[in-house]
């Protein structure tokens, strides 16, 4: 599948950009990573939302927490990284 782009600032002659879905989503615009790393962040979000208006939390809602929150730190920790490297 190829989506179609024609930019704005071309001549009358404009000629028109074929891309194809993945390099739309992985590649120069990385969509899809940003919306992965978006709903990452909305999750995380959500969890400490939720374990602060517990009454009285208890060790397992604790720990699930705690593992949300460092997967959370490794998944922002890989992002970057490649968003850095990227940008070559």
């Amino acid at each position: 599948m190829y989506l179609q782009i024609s930019p704005k600032n071309r001549s009358k002659e404009s000629e028109s950009i074929l891309i194809t879905k993945e390099e739309f989503l992985k590649g120069k615009y990385k969509i899809l990573p940003r919306i992965m790393m978006l709903v990452s962040t909305i999750m995380s979000w959500n969890t400490a939302s939720w374990f602060m208006n517990l009454d009285d939390p208890t060790a397992p809602q604790s720990a699930f927490v705690s593992v949300v929150m460092g997967v959370m730190t490794g998944i922002f920790g890989i992002w970057m990284g490649h968003e850095h490297k990227g940008e070559k």
